[in-house]
């Protein structure tokens, strides 16, 4: 399977985040890294430069990935999306992808975090009482 056009990540993505709406539990896994693989080889590294991948003579493309998380059981329903931004798209596509991210976790339901809280009062009461 081939990487999507940004327009087509960004409705793929929308979906994948309306098919967790009403679901008590589920994760959708987001990952960028720079593309490089295409690229000319780097330079050796000299004494001013150590690490000559920080400063790559033209600045490279990011890979944007998005899966639904489905692991061995589920590997039939396992969601795997993937695009290739360009440098001069970044600021752009970065906009998007933060509008689209943002409205599908609206729906999100806060973490019920109430039983850890009353677990640390009651290891805090005990210490306490072991302490004096």
């Amino acid at each position: 399977m081939g990487h999507l056009s940004n327009d087509e990540f960004f409705t793929k993505l929308a979906e994948l985040f309306d098919s967790r709406k009403g679901k008590d539990h589920g994760h959708i896994f987001l990952t960028q890294k720079r593309l490089s693989y295409d690229q000319p080889p780097l330079p050796e590294p000299t004494s001013d430069t150590i690490l000559p991948d920080l400063h790559p003579p033209r600045p490279l493309p990011v890979l944007i990935r998005a899966t639904n998380g489905k692991g061995k059981e589920d590997r039939a329903k396992k969601i795997k999306l993937s695009t290739v931004v360009d440098p001069e798209a970044l600021p752009a596509f970065f906009e998007r992808y933060a509008d689209v991210c943002k409205a599908g976790m609206a729906t999100l339901k806060p973490r019920d975090r109430s039983k850890r809280k009353t677990k640390a009062k009651k290891k805090k009461t005990t210490t306490a009482a072991v302490g004096a």
